[in-house]
């Protein structure tokens, strides 16, 4: 397997990893967003220190303001302007609005050094796209003009999209800084949860368990695995893959019976796999 095939694998690891960001969050108990936040991100940018530290490369931390601004202040606001969201627009609008981001990365990246888009990229995003319509067929999703809510959706989609590749950009930041920008994103959360949120602590063992697994998974190993992929892999079939993300969390819910199983979600997947083989037909 080739470096660029290798670190997309990892991308695509990232991806199952947020794929099971609800179902942790439904069992982790009604915890405000911004405390989750902080939490979560102490736990994931504590471990990678951790990590650092036995590997004696700390040093790793000791990047330039720009790595800073654009590790801590793209993962900080994207979940500010996710959470916002979700308080001031109905769940299903917002959440489908948000997930524009892999479009984005598809075909934004045309824009990075050494790249460009191909038709296939465009109808292959275009045909993922139409399964994360399908996905949330049936439910009731407005085409009104955006509210305050919706426009937030849409800066988190573009926020994240973004981040993404300016990190193609940063390439020479190793992955290991992405523990100290977790721990800047947890202590900015920190002082938005103090400031309007009401602490709330988990009740059972269960909950502790998704709540820690989340800030391992999802909110941890996940940041560490995309900043990878998407520096030294092909970001734009690592863009169209993320499609997967919202249908992968949507069976995850089947099979643990928060939600029921649907011939929109069939469609969903048949439609999202067949664009990510329409973007990359052309690669083994």
């Amino acid at each position: 397997m080739s470096r660029q095939s290798s670190a997309t694998s990892l991308g695509f690891g990232a991806i199952l990893l947020w794929s099971a960001l609800p179902l942790l969050t439904a069992v982790s108990s009604a915890l405000p967003p911004f405390q989750m936040t902080a939490i979560t991100f102490a736990m994931g940018g504590l471990c990678g220190l951790v990590v650092l530290a036995l590997r004696g490369e700390l040093a790793q931390l000791r990047q330039g303001w720009q790595a800073w601004a654009v590790g801590a202040g793209g993962l900080f606001l994207y979940h500010v302007f996710y959470f916002a969201a979700l308080r001031s627009a109905p769940p299903a609008e917002a959440s489908l609005i948000n997930h524009l981001w892999p479009l984005l990365i598809v075909v934004f990246s045309a824009f990075l050094p050494g790249e460009h888009l191909a038709l296939r990229h465009i109808i292959g995003a275009l045909v993922s796209f139409g399964g994360l319509l399908a996905l949330f067929s049936g439910k009731d999703i407005s085409v009104s003009a955006l509210q305050s809510g919706h426009g937030l959706a849409l800066a988190a989609a573009f926020t994240w999209a973004a981040y993404s590749l300016l990190s193609r950009r940063l390439t020479h930041v190793p992955s290991g800084s992405v523990a100290g920008f977790c721990l800047a994103t947890a202590a900015m959360a920190a002082l938005m949860h103090f400031a309007s949120e009401e602490t709330v602590w988990p009740q059972s063992t269960v909950e502790w368990s998704a709540l820690i697994a989340l800030g391992l998974g999802p909110v941890g190993a996940a940041f560490f695995l995309w900043d990878h992929g998407v520096k030294h892999g092909d970001i734009r079939l690592i863009g169209t893959l993320a499609y997967a993300a919202p249908v992968l969390a949507t069976i995850w819910l089947v099979l643990a019976g928060f939600a029921e199983p649907s011939l929109a979600l069939g469609l969903a997947c048949v439609m999202i796999v067949g664009g990510a083989f329409i973007a990359s037909h052309t690669k083994r």
